[in-house]
């Protein structure tokens, strides 16, 4: 039971939950203008756990057969033969069952978008067999993250989440068109699309530089509606210099430093931004 469970845990990448977790607090944080209550927290984390769990899983399970053919990922644990697609999808059905119940118990509002939220990260997976906007569509999954721990304290949607929204859309799509440079010829052989596949290495680039300046365009725009401390600019500026070297580490396609670019950097990013967040609302 255990081995199965370390299984999973690996399969769905559970330390990358770092990746839209702090995005959820800083949304939380400047909600509530403080710290929320701590059965809010609570339910926020149980929220995002399920959620990004079992959009994972269902990633797996729907993407099995191509994760089969693809030498990159044919040692996941659907193909290998470590677990079957009747243990992912109950993983799944749990992990979302968990998410459900964890905006029940935050608002109404919260309960009765959870069905969206959930219909959005699984339909994000097949989007690659027939548009080049998979990796928006990615964004779009991960943006649902502090929109819905906005509404977990305020019971609302307002201006200001929404551009988080789009400001964690666009980082998420842009560090994924670098993670699809790793299977541009895969992809043209299989008739999957992305954008590395009909833009090219170099196209590919330069999509990932414009979204991520609107990322930090939208990063410093509720500085000013939300009335932060001016600590929060020093924050956004240190994301936008992780953001800056992050993309000089792949500027020549050089895909040996893709792990670090990837997975170290993005999650310095979300760490950092709630951090700064979070100092700000307190000092102001």
């Amino acid at each position: 039971m255990f081995q199965k469970l370390k299984v999973i845990l690996e399969m769905i990448k559970f330390p990358h939950t770092v990746f839209a977790l702090p995005f959820a607090f800083t949304a939380a944080v400047l909600a509530a203008n403080g710290l929320p209550a701590w059965d809010k927290i609570l339910w926020i984390t149980l929220a995002m756990v399920g959620a990004r769990s079992g959009a994972m899983g269902m990633n797996r399970l729907l993407d099995a057969d191509i994760d089969a053919k693809n030498p990159r990922t044919k040692t996941r644990a659907i193909p290998a033969g470590l677990l079957t697609k009747a243990q992912v999808g109950l993983f799944s059905l749990l992990s979302f069952a968990l998410l459900v119940y964890s905006a029940y118990r935050l608002n109404p509002l919260c309960y009765e978008l959870s069905p969206i939220a959930i219909a959005v990260v699984t339909f994000y997976s097949l989007t690659k067999r027939f548009t080049w906007a998979c990796h928006i569509f990615l964004g779009l999954a991960l943006a649902f993250a502090p929109v819905g721990a906005w509404i977990a304290i305020r019971g609302s949607i307002d201006m200001p989440v929404i551009i988080l929204a789009v400001a964690v859309l666009t980082w998420v799509a842009g560090f994924d068109i670098f993670y699809a440079l790793q299977d541009i010829e895969f992809d043209t052989q299989a008739g999957l699309h992305s954008i590395p596949r009909h833009l090219g290495v170099n196209g590919s680039l330069w999509a990932a530089r414009l979204l991520h300046i609107v990322t930090i365009a939208g990063l410093l725009y509720i500085y000013y509606p939300l009335g932060l401390h001016f600590i929060y600019l020093i924050g956004i500026g240190v994301v936008a210099a992780m953001l800056v070297y992050e993309h000089l580490l792949l500027r020549n396609g050089d895909l040996g430093k893709l792990d670090a670019a990837f997975f170290n950097m993005n999650g310095y990013i979300s760490v950092t931004v709630f951090a700064f967040s979070a100092v700000a609302v307190y000092m102001r």
